[in-house]
């Protein structure tokens, strides 16, 4: 690893610890105490599981856990709390790793075609415009496609955040047809050698079924452009709603097929086991985590940088 990559690994490192332990840490702070003691409390495998269960971790992640610290304790491998956080930390990199997965680009796919969706509230024009000030930055030419045309302030919030990440906003209006919307994006993007297209869909409960079929609509007609497209269906998840957020990455990915999740809002949560809930049943990359408002905000999840943050040093 170069002195670079170091320093932005710290960096990051930095950032989870002072936000996940902003507010009601979900870990962290409620078992400090357990790994500070000198001796290996009876109930101390007790108290991480009750602390996973109440984070929404879920029971198969809180079982798939406990039973990898229980099999350490009876090995005779954790003795004391030092060798318990080891353990710990070494079963959630096992158990995150997997799902830890940054989005790629590949060079020959002109324009790069990602969705964006999840239900109102969730962040998700916010995380659309930190995408797009991203890979602004990483040199990318970025076109917004205003596919939220049902709400009325959709396409005023995503053009807040075109300007403000210096990008170009398609759009067509409330009341527009967001199928329509997101061909023309394609289309000018294929015509102005952009190199992504990041296309906002309507914030829509997964219950609707109605609104279901429109996402799957939008998905045929873009493949008129290319039958491969999207190339990236990302849903936007809210940390704060706990196992709410992995109902709906379920049935999210039955209806449309999910190649990747956002999950925003984890800075102060003390829902943010949904993590390990979304590692152990669905197994879809998590491409980035939510920790602020600001714009480099929006961060690579990373798995190892994650489990150091909440078990601490």
């Amino acid at each position: 690893m170069s002195d670079s990559d170091t320093a932005a690994q710290a960096g990051l490192l930095r950032k989870l610890r002072s936000r996940l332990n902003k507010g009601d840490s979900w870990l962290t702070r409620d078992l400090g105490t357990l790994f500070s003691a000198d001796k290996l409390t009876p109930d101390a495998l007790e108290e991480i599981e009750t602390r996973l269960l109440l984070a929404d971790a879920g029971i198969d992640a809180t079982e798939w856990l406990m039973t990898r610290l229980q099999n350490e304790v009876n090995a005779g491998r954790v003795r004391n709390p030092q060798q318990l956080r080891a353990a710990l930390k070494k079963s959630l990199i096992e158990l995150l790793a997997p799902i830890a997965k940054p989005l790629v680009m590949p060079a020959f796919i002109k324009p790069f075609i990602l969705f964006v969706a999840g239900v109102n509230g969730v962040g998700k024009t916010t995380t659309i415009g930190k995408l797009a000030a991203r890979y602004k930055s990483e040199g990318k030419r970025v076109l917004l496609a205003a596919g939220d045309t049902f709400r009325a302030a959709a396409v005023q919030q995503l053009q807040t955040w075109a300007d403000r990440s210096g990008v170009p906003l398609l759009s067509q209006g409330e009341g527009a047809d967001s199928a329509s919307v997101i061909f023309d994006a394609v289309q000018s993007a294929k015509s102005r050698d952009f190199d992504l297209v990041i296309a906002d869909t309507a914030g829509r409960l997964h219950t609707q079924a109605h609104l279901m079929d429109e996402l799957r609509k939008i998905k045929r007609v873009v493949q008129k452009h290319d039958p491969y497209a999207p190339h990236e269906v990302l849903l936007v998840v809210d940390a704060t709603t706990g196992g709410n957020a992995l109902t709906q990455a379920i049935q999210f990915h039955e209806a449309i097929g999910l190649t990747g999740l956002v999950i925003t809002k984890l800075d102060g949560t003390a829902k943010g086991g949904i993590l390990l809930a979304i590692a152990r049943r669905l197994a879809l990359p998590v491409r980035f985590i939510g920790l602020g408002e600001a714009l480099d905000d929006l961060q690579v999840f990373d798995a190892e940088a994650y489990a150091d943050a909440l078990i601490g040093e």
